[in-house]
């Protein structure tokens, strides 16, 4: 099935699909958007166009696990999020995937104007990628 990842931001919101084999997970494009309204009716068009039959909502666990102020706005999006586009909606621990996404970042050049514009894509990529894996060991 085809799968969206949302890496949710206040300012950029990163967002990821996969193919319909589950195989591997491709960055979409960032929407730069403080307006949740406009931001739901954004991603809802990407769900329509690319016929998603899931969505997955990166949340920001605190390191020890607890569930914070961050954490508790995204699944408040999520919920937001699957009432918008009737497809369900999971929330998934995202916590060191910006990390990660610098990390990939640097080890591939990739500027800090460029990166700017393109890390919350990445960490989007990396939370559907991880989801995805998860899903695959649950099948064996």
């Amino acid at each position: 099935m085809v799968i969206l990842a949302v890496d949710y931001g206040d300012v950029r919101t990163g967002v990821a699909v996969c193919d319909k084999l589950e195989m591997i997970a491709v960055p979409v494009c960032v929407i730069a958007e403080r307006n949740q309204d406009v931001l739901i009716e954004k991603i809802a068009e990407i769900v329509k166009e690319r016929r998603v039959e899931m969505a997955v909502v990166g949340l920001p666990k605190n390191m020890d696990g607890s569930v914070g102020f961050r954490a508790e706005a995204c699944a408040a999006f999520a919920k937001r999020l699957e009432e918008r586009t009737a497809v369900p909606v999971a929330l998934w621990d995202e916590r060191l995937t910006t990390v990660s996404a610098h990390n990939l970042l640097n080890e591939t050049g990739s500027s800090g104007a460029k990166r700017k514009k393109i890390i919350d894509a990445v960490a989007a990529t990396m939370i559907l990628q991880s989801f995805l894996d998860y899903r695959k060991n649950q099948k064996q």
